[in-house]
């Protein structure tokens, strides 16, 4: 009986047309698999699948995510992202303790952006929420001044300032969220001169996000991207807390946010 698989066009493409209906018949396709956005079971013969093809410069992995998660698309990401999300998939990969900080070097400077994930209540409804956050200021590239532009710099990439958190953020075009395995791999932005994304922030090692999380993301299939200055919001260990840390930072002027898709979605 042939299987309940997606194969997008563009995963078709990068696997060969022989490949791609082998998966569909039934003989390259798993006979049950965790999917890949939310981690709980799946079954190819039961319910509808996407496949999703992880593309780095030298390897190429395919997975597979209830379709009600993920639809069928390549994603293309680097090669050590890759290797990330492989030791994710096959479970070699150790979990970083849930709500903890990745921080990953900013190119040409010297300060790390720190990544919090959350749940945020807007409109009597839970959303999953990233808050980034700078050890050290940001400057704007080519200058050498103390200022911090970190700010500035997001609003021109289309941030929009945050005056109050009950408002939902509007949604950014070109950037999205990776989630691999069930696990937070980077937030991607759009390359230069119209390019594949290309990573804004990537974690050295994949952020474990709550079942709750999971749960809120599948659901909207959207994250809450919130940023602020370093210092502006700290590290707090309920969500509360950051919650209050947020509307005092959006109080004082200090609060940027957009809406992402996960990766390779359309968000509409």
């Amino acid at each position: 009986m042939p299987r309940m698989l997606d194969v997008s066009d563009e995963v078709r493409a990068e696997i060969g047309d022989e490949e791609a209906d082998r998966l569909l018949v039934g003989d390259d396709a798993p006979r049950s698999y965790d999917c890949t956005s939310c981690r709980t079971p799946g079954d190819p013969e039961n319910e509808r699948t996407s496949t999703v093809l992880f593309v780095g410069e030298e390897t190429a992995v395919l997975a597979f995510a209830h379709a009600a998660c993920i639809p069928s698309q390549v994603v293309s990401v680097s090669e050590e992202q890759l290797q990330g999300a492989v030791r994710s998939i096959t479970g070699d990969s150790p979990a970083a303790p849930e709500g903890t900080a990745a921080p990953q070097n900013v190119p040409g400077g010297q300060a790390v952006l720190g990544i919090t994930s959350g749940l945020v209540l807007i409109g009597g409804e839970l959303h999953p929420a990233l808050v980034v956050e700078p050890t050290a200021p940001i400057a704007r590239p080519g200058s050498d001044g103390p200022g911090d532009d970190f700010l500035p710099l997001l609003i021109e990439q289309g941030f929009i300032p945050v005056t109050d958190t009950s408002e939902l953020p509007t949604l950014l075009g070109g950037w999205s969220v990776l989630l691999a395995a069930g696990q937070l791999h980077a937030v991607l932005q759009p390359g230069a001169e119209g390019g594949g994304q290309v990573a804004w922030w990537q974690a050295h090692q994949a952020l474990s996000v709550t079942e709750g999380w999971r749960t809120a993301v599948n659901k909207t299939q959207r994250v809450l991207v919130y940023a602020a200055p370093v210092g502006s919001i700290g590290q707090q260990p309920r969500e509360d807390l950051l919650r209050d840390a947020l509307d005092k930072a959006a109080a004082a002027g200090k609060l940027v946010a957009a809406a992402m898709p996960l990766a390779g979605t359309s968000g509409a």
